[in-house]
């Protein structure tokens, strides 16, 4: 059995979704011999379940599509940056894998007007989420890797996000607040910072979340965010900018 020849999708592909589909193909640069491969991965979970019939959702092909970036990422990085070390490397991966990044990336090349979501999702503005689109853009990575193998999906990450990693190495990138703050934490205090959910509010699919952090014994926030996530790196935000000029 081939690795590149999964099970049907289950995801019908009409006429108007055809019609979609190329036009995103060419704002991705992309031509896949089986569009409902694509169109799986941009099915997100509310509106799989939302179907009568059983169908996949993009988790498997988003799950596949975050190793193919990490590798495609990891390589160029080793490629282009001789003299750093390893830390070096693995943090500046970091931050262009990050949703934040992927998010943007997604964005611009449409990923939003194509995402299949369910009408909770709709309702409560998930075409902008950015958990949603960088899901869905690893979804793709990994369609396409099935699709036409590891060389095009090398070169659809490098095209879209060689710009990110610029970013990163000018510093122009939005900074991952969490990481900034666990490094000069453990550098200054020899710990670690600590998060808390101080606060939630809001229906299951439109959550707010209040997150405080604390350091060396002082509290820091709360940061508010649509996710735990954003939540507590608004409050890294806060901590590690008010350490700075402490």
């Amino acid at each position: 059995m081939s690795f590149l020849k999964p099970p049907s999708s289950g995801i019908s592909v009409d006429s108007t979704r055809r019609k979609e589909l190329q036009k995103f193909q060419v704002a991705a640069t992309l031509r896949f011999r089986r569009l409902e491969l694509l169109n799986q991965a941009f099915a997100h979970r509310s509106w799989a379940n939302e179907q009568e019939t059983p169908v996949f959702n993009n988790e498997r092909l988003e799950f596949l599509g975050d190793s193919v970036l990490g590798l495609v990422v990891a390589e160029y990085l080793h490629e282009i940056l001789t003299d750093r070390p390893e830390g070096d490397l693995a943090r500046i991966k970091s931050f262009v894998v990050s949703e934040e990044s992927l998010a943007v990336v997604a964005q611009r090349i449409h990923v939003d007007r194509y995402v299949l979501i369910g009408k909770g999702e709709e309702q409560s503005g998930g075409r902008e989420k950015k958990a949603i689109l960088a899901d869905c853009l690893e979804a793709i990575i990994g369609a396409w890797f099935l699709d036409s193998g590891f060389r095009p999906a090398r070169k659809f990450v490098r095209q879209h996000l060689v710009p990110e990693i610029e970013k990163v190495l000018q510093n122009k990138h939005r900074q991952d607040y969490k990481t900034l703050l666990q490094e000069h934490v453990q550098k200054r205090y020899k710990t670690y910072p600590r998060y808390q959910v101080e606060r939630k509010s809001g229906p299951d699919h439109d959550r707010t979340f209040w997150v405080a952090v604390e350091v060396d014994g002082q509290r820091y926030g709360p940061g508010e965010g649509k996710n735990k996530k954003e939540a507590e790196q608004a409050a890294a935000e806060q901590a590690y900018k008010a350490l700075l000029d402490s």
